[in-house]
């Protein structure tokens, strides 16, 4: 993967990634008010908010740089905000920007990681990612990547953010290279950009892998082999195979769908799984008490209606377990209709 102007001695740092969550688009809007007009860069933004489709708009007003939805084959340009849009992966091919309705990766679509990979190796050091506020960990992995290919790593100081686990995550898993506060992101982008990038390593050859399975959405299953060992867990997802991917300390989960979970993702994949089946078991026996006791109301005989009502019972009882297990173990999990709401 290679832009037409890759060959360029030295470019500058003219390509931006950010990815943010929770309690980021109050800082996305900072950031985009704060940059000059002529910025001599292109920006790419993940943000996480459900399905609405109202965020470019508010995001242009925020300052002078326009911000547009991004559209599939569209080439890039310098001076310009790309959003990926709801429900689409954003990635970089060639120079141009591909929009994938492929698996979700952190159950969350779009994710920050296939953006920051396919960035990562398609523009190696001239890439400078950033991660933003939000809940479990999506983009440590892609930030990852971005600094193996030479990139810069810039995450918001977790104690400035509103919700602090993904900026978190990210400096536990990246050696960053600026760890500040909201408020200082632009003018540390606005220096960063008119600065060389240096010569950008060999890419990694999982990191390229990654971003063509990507990019054409379904691979094979040699080609999870090639990234990392089968395992003995199920995607949460289509409950096939998940394969297990060391990433530089970033334990990673992919099914041979393209599914894909950090460690931290997966557990709270897994926790939303226990929910839905502790409430199905609820619901199920719940029709089932209410079925015995009908049947114990309409029968003739005293014995067997009285067995019946004491097997309504003894499922009353399961219901009461199921509910203080819910309410006890608070095992409700961030998902990606946890961002911002930008109405």
């Amino acid at each position: 993967m290679a832009e037409a102007d890759a060959d360029i001695p030295f470019p500058l740092h003219d390509t931006v990634v950010i990815g943010a969550s929770a309690g980021g688009l109050q800082v996305l809007q900072r950031i985009l008010r704060d940059l000059p007009a002529d910025l001599p860069a292109r920006l790419f933004v993940v943000q996480h908010v459900g399905q609405s489709s109202r965020l470019a708009p508010i995001l242009d007003r925020a300052g002078p740089l326009p911000v547009t939805d991004a559209v599939s084959g569209e080439a890039i340009r310098p001076g310009h905000v790309y959003l990926a849009p709801p429900g689409l992966h954003m990635l970089l091919h060639d120079g141009h920007i591909l929009l994938r309705r492929g698996p979700q990766e952190n159950m969350v679509r779009p994710a920050i990681d296939p953006l920051f990979r396919s960035d990562a190796a398609t523009f190696g050091g001239r890439v400078i990612g950033v991660v933003l506020s939000g809940w479990l960990n999506d983009g440590s992995a892609g930030l990852h990547a971005v600094k193996r290919c030479g990139g810069i790593a810039v995450v918001q100081d977790p104690d400035d953010a509103a919700v602090p686990e993904m900026p978190r995550s990210a400096l536990h898993h990246v050696d960053a290279d600026h760890v500040v506060p909201g408020a200082a992101i632009a003018p540390l982008l606005a220096m960063l950009v008119r600065q060389p990038a240096g010569q950008t390593p060999e890419i990694p050859f999982d990191i390229r892998l990654e971003a063509a399975l990507a990019v054409q959405e379904l691979g094979d299953m040699a080609d999870e082999d090639r990234l990392g060992s089968p395992s003995r867990f199920t995607c949460p997802e289509c409950h096939g195979t998940l394969w297990e991917i060391d990433d530089g300390g970033v334990l990673r989960y992919r099914c041979h769908l393209g599914h894909a979970f950090t460690g931290d993702a997966m557990l709270a994949a897994q926790t939303g799984q226990i929910e839905q089946t502790l409430w199905s078991l609820m619901r199920a026996h719940r029709e089932r008490a209410a079925l015995l006791r009908r049947l114990a109301a309409r029968e003739q005989a005293p014995e067997r209606a009285a067995e019946l009502r004491r097997r309504a019972g003894e499922t009353e009882r399961d219901i009461a377990l199921f509910h203080r297990m819910i309410r006890e173990r608070e095992i409700m999990a961030p998902s990606e209709e946890d961002g911002d709401d930008p109405a």
